[in-house]
């Protein structure tokens, strides 16, 4: 007679059959704004993105723009020539790629996509499965992250990655002038 079998060894075989849920990939993207030396500095508008082979948006991952801005001393709103209050959302489209692909149809701010814009320095962040990656269909993407400032230059910078991936991968790209290290993991 032999033993049943304990639920401990049924994992491995259900799992090789595919009865398990699948375990949420992730992505890890590392972003780092350089140190110019500029006569006057203004932190970037920077978004970043995920686009299919075909070029079009498959995924929405953040967008960094001067969220308030305030009068002189930090006091009230600046006003324009309108006599409305200024926003950072005028300078979006100065991120012409991202802006293009569908950064003109959010509006912002747009919760869990949209942030202030970030001092220089190195800034993670992390996608898994509550994230718009979550329902990413398997295949080839790449992750585009674009940097825009005032009274400075643009750049764009991509790295392909296959999702969900296999095994953990790490991609690294460097930018030229608005972004510095790019970095890119990917885990099963």
């Amino acid at each position: 007679m032999t033993s049943p079998m304990n639920r401990h060894s049924l994992l491995p075989l259900l799992a090789a059959l595919g009865v398990l849920p699948a375990q949420a990939a992730q992505l890890d993207v590392s972003v780092q704004i350089p140190q110019l030396d500029v006569a006057e500095y203004h932190r970037p508008y920077v978004a970043v993105w995920v686009e299919r082979e075909d070029r079009s948006v498959a995924a929405q991952l953040s967008v960094w723009y001067q969220v308030k801005r305030s009068g002189p001393g930090g006091g009230p709103p600046a006003v324009g020539a309108d006599g409305k209050p200024q926003s950072g959302t005028k300078w979006l489209p100065d991120l012409r790629q991202w802006w293009r692909r569908g950064g003109r149809d959010i509006a912002m701010p747009a919760d869990g996509l949209s942030s202030a814009t970030k001092p220089v320095g190195t800034h993670e962040q992390s996608f898994g499965d509550k994230s718009p990656l979550a329902a990413l269909p398997p295949g080839r993407y790449k992750l585009v992250v674009e940097a825009a400032r005032e009274d400075g230059g643009r750049e764009l910078v991509d790295l392909a990655f296959d999702w969900p991936a296999k095994a953990a991968t790490t991609l690294d790209a460097s930018g030229k002038s608005e972004l510095g290290a790019i970095r890119v993991a990917v885990k099963p």
